[in-house]
């Protein structure tokens, strides 16, 4: 996951459905602790009508009149609670029908307990003791199992809505947060050699975004300097090195004018004429570099045919492939004028013609083709390729005519 946006969202999201989720299920471990500490007081409720029913005689007799007496005081309690009665040396003196005859099984130990009854639900036992007697009563946990189970379903419902709620939320906040981020973004896309003087917009808020965006523009306030200082050292460079060479090409002419020179001395002050030429096209080439960067540089524009354009550049072309041992032609497809300036273009075609002729083996051949597009009206297109077996080297120029190199 590539977007900090997209993993705040999605972490913002687990982190609320983890705190929803043991919100919930400490919840639960306290609302079943509650309904289980519910069913111990009944069970002590219910003891506590039993002993009223049974009174406080408990001799020899009347502990043989108990499982008489049992029964008439929990006809109407038999839904809801299961009962044995002994004594307290372990003898059995009554069980309810609803046990089904089966015993509930002592905790030793715990005098309120979770007892499991061969044939029934899991039920909640006291013990209580009157006297020699011992009073076991229970009651069953099904209600609370169903509400647990219903409370558990609605858990899991509620969990599915709490992460996609905390989702949406997470991703609206991460792009509220991100905002300032994605401004910088844009600003510094913007930004070029062309326009260094544009700077990021600074919020009045001081938080660590705000510490970033001023520190980039700190950046870009040293970049911007540095560039300029290497555009006027360019300029005032190139511009202080044309009076020198100019004066070396004047002395070297009047020499070679003047004569009486060995022939070795002539073809060196010719040598030297050939690379204060170069040096002064260095020159030319580096101010016209300057003058682009501060765009100082107007094209003057004017409607012509490219066909023709191209065959008088092949002309000079096939020379400079030949000379370097390889071939060269041209196509073009379509008619009609367009507007660019001759002179750029050619030396643009002419770099691409060198660079394609620099990797193009001994005898291999150098193409140069264009596609001039009718509804728009200038060339789409123009691809050089050198190609012999498996090279092949393509390099377009998607609407270089009529705009700025």
């Amino acid at each position: 996951m590539k977007s900090i946006g997209a993993r705040l969202a999605l972490w913002y999201a687990i982190a609320s459905t983890v705190t929803f989720a043991c919100l919930f299920l400490g919840g639960r471990y306290y609302l079943e602790r509650h309904a289980i500490h519910a069913l111990d007081l009944l069970n002590a409720a219910e003891f506590e009508q039993l002993k009223t029913r049974l009174g406080s005689d408990f001799g020899s007799t009347a502990l043989e009149s108990v499982r008489e007496r049992m029964p008439a005081g929990l006809v109407h309690d038999a839904v809801l609670f299961y009962v044995e009665v002994h004594r307290r040396d372990g003898e059995l003196l009554y069980r309810s029908n609803n046990l089904l005859g089966h015993p509930i099984p002592p905790m030793p130990g715990r005098i309120v307990y979770n007892a499991p009854v061969e044939g029934l639900p899991e039920l909640r036992a006291g013990e209580f003791f009157i006297g020699p007697l011992k009073f076991i009563i229970a009651t069953s946990k099904r209600h609370i199992r169903s509400v647990m189970i219903g409370y558990e379903k609605t858990f899991y419902v509620l969990l599915a809505v709490m992460f996609a709620t905390s989702s949406l939320v997470g991703y609206g906040l991460s792009r509220m947060a991100l905002r300032p981020v994605r401004q910088i973004q844009e600003t510094a896309t913007h930004i070029s050699s062309d326009n260094l003087s544009e700077r990021i917009t600074v919020g009045d808020v001081k938080d660590e975004i705000s510490n970033l965006a001023r520190l980039l523009n700190q950046m870009f306030d040293r970049l911007e300097a540095a560039f300029n200082q290497t555009r006027r050292f360019s300029a005032e460079a190139s511009h202080e090195m044309k009076t020198p060479l100019s004066l070396i090409r004047l002395q070297a002419e009047k020499l070679a004018l003047e004569g009486g020179l060995k022939p070795a001395q002539e073809e060196a002050v010719q040598m030297q004429l050939e690379e204060i030429a170069r040096l002064n096209q260095i020159i030319e080439e580096l101010l016209f570099i300057s003058r682009a960067e501060a765009r100082a540089v107007t094209l003057r524009t004017q409607p012509q045919d490219p066909r023709l354009f191209l065959e008088t550049f092949g002309v000079d072309a096939r020379v400079l492939a030949e000379t370097r041992g390889a071939r060269f032609c041209e196509r073009h497809a379509g008619e009609g004028a367009v507007a660019f300036e001759a002179k750029w273009i050619r030396q643009v075609l002419l770099n691409l013609l060198a660079n394609a002729l620099n990797v193009s083996p001994s005898g291999g051949q150098v193409t140069i083709t264009s596609h001039q597009s009718q509804h728009s009206g200038k060339i789409a297109t123009c691809t050089v390729t050198a190609h012999r077996q498996s090279l092949r080297i393509n390099v377009q120029l998607i609407g270089i005519c009529g705009q700025p190199l």
